[in-house]
């Protein structure tokens, strides 16, 4: 029951030689759907469902031969120089395990591997650093980052109130755009900074604040839905409902 990588390579060239579609994929073209594997990896982890994670994790493998597939077709790289240079990066940034450094905890080992990077990818500047921060990250896990770069040099608040009264400040901007019927890229802006605010805030309790925002996401959800089965009880759809007789509902939600 145990196939080979090779196997895996050798159907990814067959495909590309005899199914239509697949020829007829590019680097750009399969973006969306290395995006979407990796997230369906990501919602596997989170339901801990191993028999999920086994087969998401083979349909993002795939998307990695697929790509390398490509690049090789192209002359630049194939597969197996994918797996080399992550295999020397791997040796290079682990200098504990594989050379002389004695590092005794974790923070000690990321504060190596970032030196290392930032030697290897020549980031002078802590703008560097943050430039190359993706720009296709999630806004929330980006602007996380940001701030950890610019927290690593002492910009930063002091303590979590500082960041806190920030977002006071951000709110009451964006009152006074509203308040001023500012155009809509000028009510962006402000939403933006206040958005920005809230990570910083989350930041200081190493709260991941994509994450926060996915499980209120799946809050409200859950709470809905008891909303509306509540209506439906009633014979009702939600449309023939005021508002405030579904907020009733909302509050008996948030009790079960």
């Amino acid at each position: 029951m145990r196939a080979s990588f090779e196997e895996l390579v050798e159907i990814m060239d067959i495909l590309r030689n005899k199914c239509p579609w697949d020829r007829q994929q590019t680097h750009e073209s399969l973006k969306k759907y290395l995006i979407e594997e990796t997230y369906e990896v990501i919602e596997a982890i989170d339901e801990k469902d191993f028999i999920k994670l086994k087969e998401e994790l083979g349909d993002l493998l795939l998307q990695v031969v697929f790509h390398a597939k490509i690049a090789q077709e192209n002359g630049k790289f194939d597969i197996y120089e994918v797996i080399y240079d992550i295999c020397q990066k791997m040796k290079r940034r682990h200098t504990h395990v594989f050379g002389g450094d004695n590092f005794s905890t974790a923070e000690e080992v990321l504060q190596n591997w970032d030196k290392i990077k930032n030697s290897e990818k020549e980031v002078e500047t802590v703008t560097d650093s943050m430039k190359r921060i993706p720009k296709h990250l999630p806004a929330l896990m980006r602007s996380y980052k940001v701030q950890e770069k610019a927290a690593k040099v002492g910009f930063d608040w002091e303590s979590y109130e500082g960041a806190l009264n920030k977002v006071y400040e951000e709110l009451e901007e964006l009152k006074e755009c509203l308040s001023k019927n500012e155009k809509k890229e000028k009510i962006e802006e402000e939403i933006g900074d206040i958005l920005f605010a809230v990570v910083n805030i989350a930041r200081f309790f190493n709260v991941d604040p994509e994450e926060a925002l996915h499980r209120t996401a799946e809050k409200f959800i859950t709470r809905f839905s008891y909303v509306e089965e509540s209506v439906s009880k009633q014979g009702k759809k939600l449309n023939e409902m005021s508002l405030e007789d579904m907020d009733k509902f909302w509050e008996e939600a948030k009790k079960v």
